[in-house]
């Protein structure tokens, strides 16, 4: 079987790794993730627990020549400090943000693909500077092809509305196309569980406060409070957030989510082992990346780098995680 080897940077707990490890094992092919990194221990302690080895640690302190060889890289970088874009040209624009240790990877390693993650904010971050930027640096320094996508994880069989900007781009020129959305997405019946700890009971006050302001059309539902303290609530979640208040979704308006739901939600399979206290694994799974988003990337673009893959087999295989349209 063909070995494809990638690395995960800005690995959190290991969405890229779970969407390439599933989309792998179901085409006949080897996953091999030959390097991660980050900078979070508690991340680290939940990625060991589960696959096998520890993270490295801060992607700026590390040599790009110190990485593996790998045919793809995936990275879902955190989208800071962007202030500085437009100021100045090439690398020097995105010199000082975590973008550019990605671009000096790339320029140094050459692999033949990379999908990199980010926040819809990018895409009008600064007047769409701060995207047109990396774009700009991926193809015109680095020479590859390169496409971007706003995709929502409801489109792909998740009960979670969460918009993300994916970028692809290739070193060869590829007929790649994004995935097309599949309905429906997973009921919360499959997603939530019967029985939690009272630990997880909204109070009587905030139960009260919610529930007089708001009537649900659904019978089971994720209540959602914005800012401006406007409630609604829809048969999937809003986007799971690893700052935001402990009660900013409940369910049925009266408990928050458990650590496993927020897993589920993000597409992690229940196998997935929860190694951390429910703060840190609320943040984790808040700031983790849709598994089903990318692994429907990973099943269009595996063709291109896999040599003993043909795109009818990769297509059978995403109808059978995701259903035909």
């Amino acid at each position: 079987m063909e070995r494809i080897k990638f690395i995960d940077l800005f690995c959190g707990i290991g969405g890229f790794r779970t969407a390439m490890d599933q989309a792998c094992i179901e085409n006949g092919l080897i996953p091999n993730c030959v390097f991660s990194s980050d900078i979070d221990t508690f991340c680290q302690d939940s990625y060991e627990a589960n696959f096998g080895h520890r993270p490295a640690g801060d992607i700026t302190k590390i040599d790009e020549k110190d990485i593996p060889d790998h045919d793809i890289l995936f990275a879902g970088f955190p989208c800071q400090p962007f202030s500085i874009i437009g100021q100045m040209q090439g690398f020097n624009d995105i010199r000082g943000t975590l973008f550019f240790d990605i671009a000096r990877i790339i320029k140094h390693k050459r692999p033949k693909a990379f999908i990199l993650e980010n926040v819809k904010q990018l895409v009008g971050h600064d007047g769409g500077k701060t995207l047109k930027t990396i774009i700009k640096t991926l193809e015109k320094e680095l020479g590859y092809n390169v496409q971007f996508a706003v995709l929502n994880a409801l489109d792909y069989g998740l009960p979670q509305k969460r918009e993300r900007v994916i970028i692809v781009g290739h070193r060869e020129p590829i007929m790649f196309s994004y995935p097309s959305p599949v309905r429906p997405f997973k009921p919360l019946s499959e997603i939530l569980e019967t029985k939690v700890d009272k630990k997880h009971l909204a109070s009587d006050y905030i139960v009260q406060k919610r529930k007089d302001k708001h009537n649900s059309a659904y019978p089971l539902s994720i209540w959602h409070e914005n800012k401006a303290g406007n409630i609604c609530s829809y048969p999937y979640s809003c986007a799971l957030r690893a700052g935001a208040s402990y009660n900013y979704l409940l369910v049925n308006g009266e408990r928050r989510l458990t650590p496993r739901e927020m897993l589920r939600l993000q597409g992690f399979p229940d196998s997935y082992k929860i190694v951390v206290a429910d703060g840190q694994a609320r943040k984790q799974a808040g700031n983790a990346v849709p598994v089903n988003i990318v692994k429907a990337v990973i099943l269009k673009l595996l063709p291109f780098v896999a040599t003993s893959l043909d795109m009818t087999s990769v297509l059978r295989e995403y109808e059978v995680s995701y259903g035909k349209r």
